[in-house]
């Protein structure tokens, strides 16, 4: 026999819309009454009809979560962080939301597919990470698709990701130009030059941001060894500059976010630059694959060649030796892009906020041998 609201209803001594309040979590419920409730429906094993309650709301109880690839710490970090975030109060029935992780594999076409099956399911929320492809026609096309969800009344914030312009989007961005800078100009720091630089997928906010921000370490740092040559009397100090520029532009290769593109975009540097000193990577998974290429090819890290990563992912910190890297506070994000996406804390002023990361000097970063 199939138990009704009302059949709760009883069982708590309240009325039908008491109990629909509590079970939607939409109205404030005196303590005591909401515990009764709560447990009227366990002891009853009641199940709120879900389809029929999203269509009588303009939301369902679904939280979509979008990610590249959830075996990918990086992922599954901000997606376990906004899954705790939507819970409600209790963690019980009773306003919590279901959250669906949906794994992109890093197609744009599997991106727009899922988010319109969670536009027809009526999602509460949707919270995308990582960064965007920068296709001029997919853009477009979620640009169109944003919109249409948030005039459908499904809150959509962006975790990772820089702002979609036309939509309410809320986007909380990486500081990745600004991470990237400041770890190449820690290289610089220590007397590196010859500096190779391991990109991801080209096509990539993420990739484009961090690489601009490593060319703008590159650049300045040649603009100033130069003008010291040119006043200066030794010519060696221009030259040096020159070294400079031209590996910001020769010593760079693309490749997807994993450990093998490391491994062979590493090769393929000491290919180009033997005397390559330092390697920076797009994250650390791809830098733990360029320390294993330097090591095959019986390199010291960092007394050959220094290494850094970026993301600071929970391994960046065992690896032998540590690994320097940018810390970005992935679950502290994802935990505040939950919180907005269920209305618990205000967006940032103008829907946009900018979360930095920290440099994290370790172990596998050192000055050059010559």
């Amino acid at each position: 026999m199939t138990v009704t609201l009302a059949d709760v209803a009883a069982r708590a001594r309240v009325s039908p819309a008491t109990v629909s309040r509590v079970l939607n979590g939409n109205y404030p419920v005196a303590a005591a009454t909401r515990e009764r409730v709560l447990r009227a429906v366990d002891e009853l094993d009641y199940v709120l009809n879900g389809p029929a309650s999203a269509l009588a709301a303009a939301t369902s109880d679904l939280v979509g979560i979008l990610v590249n690839d959830i075996a990918d710490p990086f992922f599954g970090i901000m997606a376990g962080a906004v899954q705790s975030e939507i819970v409600g109060p209790g963690g019980r029935a009773g306003g919590e939301r279901l959250a669906v992780v949906c794994n992109t594999g890093g197609s744009p076409e599997r991106e727009l597919t899922y988010l319109t099956l969670l536009q027809r399911q009526r999602a509460a929320a949707v919270v995308l990470t990582g960064g965007a492809v920068e296709d001029p026609v997919h853009v477009a096309a979620m640009t169109a698709k944003l919109r249409r969800l948030g005039d459908a009344g499904t809150r959509v914030v962006l975790c990772g990701r820089p702002p979609v312009p036309g939509t309410d989007a809320v986007a909380l961005a990486f500081d990745n130009r600004g991470g990237g800078q400041r770890l190449t100009e820690h290289l610089l720091s220590l007397g590196h030059r010859r500096i190779g630089y391991i990109a991801g997928p080209e096509e990539r906010t993420t990739t484009r941001d961090r690489l601009e921000g490593h060319r703008a370490a590159m650049a300045a740092a040649a603009e100033v060894t130069g003008s010291a040559g040119s006043v200066g009397s030794a010519g060696a100090v221009g030259s040096a500059g020159a070294e400079i520029a031209r590996a910001a532009e020769s010593l760079v290769v693309h490749g997807p976010y994993d450990r093998q593109s490391g491994f062979d975009a590493t090769l393929e540097l000491l290919r180009r630059e033997p005397g390559v000193t330092a390697v920076v990577a797009a994250n650390d998974t791809v830098a733990l694959g360029a320390c294993a290429a330097l090591r095959d090819r019986g390199l010291r890290i960092p007394e050959d060649v220094s290494v850094a990563g970026f993301d600071d992912l929970p391994f960046s910190v065992d690896a032998m030796p540590a690994l320097t890297t940018v810390r970005l506070p992935l679950f502290d994000a994802g935990a505040r892009a939950g919180r907005i996406a269920m209305s618990r804390e205000n967006p940032p002023p103008g829907g946009i906020a900018t979360v930095r990361g920290e440099l994290m000097v370790r172990g596998s970063t050192g000055r050059p041998r010559n």
